[in-house]
């Protein structure tokens, strides 16, 4: 049997907290981003690109508290190719015991072009700012942006250019999701054997999902011989998104035997960081989604029942414990105690204090009320809706009434707190939701576009939780908010409300700079 311990180790390299966030909507809170950082930590991840320092002082002050409490993984900061960027990224990474400095230049012809340099004056910059970089700090990556689509001996050249000035980590990202995954590893191996000092640093590969083939890109890359990849929970990002660091995880640890490959993640914390992030960032997680969804482990088919019932390793190649997936479905009930509650929770992942699970408890029993059967998903939903920036934001739902049914229009009756002061008033609509849109919008004017409007259920059966999800547009900033609930029309509108207070926050912070891939 092979020796795990000795195979090739790959890095595994989160960006969830800096292009993950660039996803339209996807903005999280200090705290969260605090919170998100050390469950990575927790989980064995290598490296946390914990944001762009340079962007907002908000940035700033994320990745210098993520580099204060940091435990285990080295802390990384995004800077441009200028002094001043290097210079406050280094400035928020300093604190953390394991530092490090990412600083990129578009390569490709496009990108030389958008600020006119000449092949020898981007030559000449990028040496200038990774060797500022390597003076600050002893961890230096470097990324020749769409590096892809970047002539290939103009690639080699700067490649060089970037190991001699001292980077440890030169990083190959294919910023448009335009590669294939043959012609990923043909990239990779090409600087490996063509580049001067290549033998001396560690490859790594960031590929987007354009095409839907960043995994296998991804792998391909590290069977050609990159030691480091690039990824986010949940495969989140801008456009379609990055490489899913739960799909490379499980490949290479399922599939050891033709990717003789290991990485330092604790597999079982999976599925929790993978609910967390859903949460704080308002993605919710596609059912059909790998490893993660809530089918990758539902069997409908009566051939796929059958054999799972003899034997689950004929339509299963991995346990759902391998991802932190409980293999019980317990049902809760209004005569279940606090004991009970507290038990399933940390089987499910979360630690609560006693004042959170007081709080918690009370709406559970409110839920349990409602509902006959509170199953896993229930609770899941349950602390989302406790942690969302409805329940602790600015505007909260007091008090919400609707008169629908064949004849129009809806009527919505709804108290808002604001600010600590209770609202009310009284708006028709083309619907409930809509009318509760409209009486929202009354108390609260805004210039807002709503551009999603979503629902689904949490669990089976007319008494289910519905969770609606919104997207909200205002002056190029967008945002999502999230809230489950068994009256469709409440949950609807608490996520209006969410969304507003994730845009009252957007409002408070500057405009970022322009982000990278």
């Amino acid at each position: 049997m092979t020796d795990i311990s000795k195979q090739d180790r790959v890095l595994i390299f989160d960006t969830t907290l800096r292009d993950g966030e660039q996803s339209p909507g996807a903005t999280m809170t200090h705290d969260e981003k605090l919170e998100i950082a050390s469950m990575l930590d927790e989980m064995g991840v290598d490296i946390i690109e914990a944001g762009f320092p340079i962007a907002s002082e908000g940035d700033f002050e994320a990745v210098r508290d993520i580099a204060k409490q940091s435990q285990n993984a080295v802390i990384c900061g995004l800077s441009r190719a200028n002094f001043k960027d290097i210079d406050r990224c280094w400035e928020a990474v300093k604190h953390a015991a394991r530092p490090r400095i990412h600083t990129f230049i578009g390569t490709s012809p496009l990108h030389r072009d958008i600020p006119k340099l000449s092949k020898d004056a981007m030559a000449d910059l990028i040496h200038e700012t990774v060797s500022h970089a390597r003076n600050l700090c002893d961890n230096v990556q470097w990324s020749p942006m769409d590096a892809t689509r970047t002539e290939h001996d103009y690639l080699c050249r700067v490649v060089e250019i970037a190991i001699r000035a001292g980077a440890t980590t030169i990083n190959i990202p294919d910023t448009v999701g335009y590669t294939a995954p043959r012609e990923s590893a043909d990239l990779i191996r090409m600087l490996i054997e063509k580049v001067p000092g290549a033998g001396d640093v560690v490859f790594s590969t960031h590929c987007h999902n354009d095409l839907g083939m960043a995994t296998a890109n991804s792998l391909a890359a590290v069977e050609a011989g990159a030691r480091q990849i690039e990824c986010t929970i949940n495969g989140l990002g801008e456009r379609a998104g990055n490489t899913a660091l739960e799909e490379v995880v499980m490949a290479l640890k399922v599939r050891n035997d033709i990717m003789p490959f290991r990485t330092g993640v604790d597999t079982t914390r999976i599925m929790n960081v993978s609910r967390r992030v859903a949460t704080v960032s308002g993605f919710p997680v596609q059912y059909n989604k790998a490893i993660v969804g809530k089918n990758a482990f539902a069997h409908e088919s009566g051939i796929h029942q059958d054999g799972m019932l003899k034997n689950a390793e004929t339509f299963e190649i991995m346990r759902p414990e391998d991802i932190g997936l409980s293999e019980t479905n317990l049902v809760m009930g209004k005569h279940s105690g606090r004991a009970a509650l507290r038990a399933k929770l940390n089987d499910l992942g979360y630690d609560l204090g006693d004042n959170q699970l007081k709080d918690v408890f009370v709406r559970f029993k409110a839920l349990a009320d409602r509902k006959k059967e509170v199953y896993d998903d229930d609770l899941i939903a349950l602390m989302h809706d406790s942690s969302s920036d409805e329940a602790h934001g600015r505007i909260q739902v007091k008090f919400l009434r609707v008169v629908c049914g064949t004849e129009a229009p809806q009527t919505a009756d709804l108290t808002l707190t604001i600010d600590g002061a209770d609202h009310q008033v009284s708006a028709i609509g083309d619907g409930p939701v809509d009318a509760a849109f409209n009486a929202v919008k009354a108390l609260f004017p805004h210039t807002a576009r709503l551009q999603l409007y979503q629902v689904h259920a949490v669990t089976e059966g007319t008494d289910a939780q519905a969770t609606v999800s919104v997207r909200m547009e205002e002056n190029g900033k967008i945002v999502t908010g999230q809230s489950s609930d068994t009256d469709t029309v409440v949950a609807s509108a608490k996520a209006y409300v969410n969304a507003l207070n994730r845009l009252l926050v957007r409002r408070e912070k500057t405009r970022p700079a322009p982000m990278a891939s």
